[in-house]
């Protein structure tokens, strides 16, 4: 209860207050409080973005969570290397057990596949994996996993095509 209670702090003030272009130093901070980021200066966090539990988070390089993101990790959030949450996602790792009467809290680890990208205002639910390569189209609401390759959309998200291979700079 100690850490959550010094994260709210830290996250509301040093974070949260922190230069946009210093990724490295608000990476360093999530490191402090348990998040796995092996290469914190390769790895892209705005000022803006809502991390529940820090210690609950990995990062790979080449990620990036961009702004006003909400990681609501009540179970643990991948985002592997190259992955690109834009703006105004929200990641969900919990929910409640509807058909029980005391409804109790139900988490499931979210993982966002390699070069994955969740394009503005994507919402993703509990114990979905995104396949790599996938992109997800603005506005989809995600709540079962997706395969690999794909362009997805929709409310609820799924496959329209196939993603074709990346073209080299």
């Amino acid at each position: 209860m100690l850490a959550r209670w010094l994260w709210a702090a830290v996250q509301a003030t040093f974070f949260r207050w922190s230069p946009r272009p210093l990724h490295g130093f608000r990476t360093r901070l999530l490191c402090l409080f348990g998040a796995q980021i092996p290469e914190p200066e390769k790895v892209v966090v705005f000022p803006t973005a809502r991390i529940t539990f820090p210690w609950k988070l990995r990062l790979a390089p080449r990620s990036m969570v961009g702004p006003n993101v909400t990681l609501y990790n009540l179970a643990p959030i991948t985002l592997e290397r190259g992955a690109n949450l834009s703006q105004n996602c929200h990641l969900c790792a919990g929910t409640h057990d509807f058909t029980r009467w005391d409804m109790p809290l139900v988490a499931q680890p979210i993982v966002i596949g390699a070069n994955v990208w969740l394009a503005a205002d994507v919402f993703v639910g509990p114990g979905v994996t995104i396949g790599e390569l996938c992109v997800v189209g603005a506005r989809s609401v995600v709540v079962k996993s997706l395969p690999p390759r794909k362009i997805c959309v929709g409310q609820p998200c799924h496959p329209i095509k196939d993603r074709p291979e990346p073209r080299r700079p």
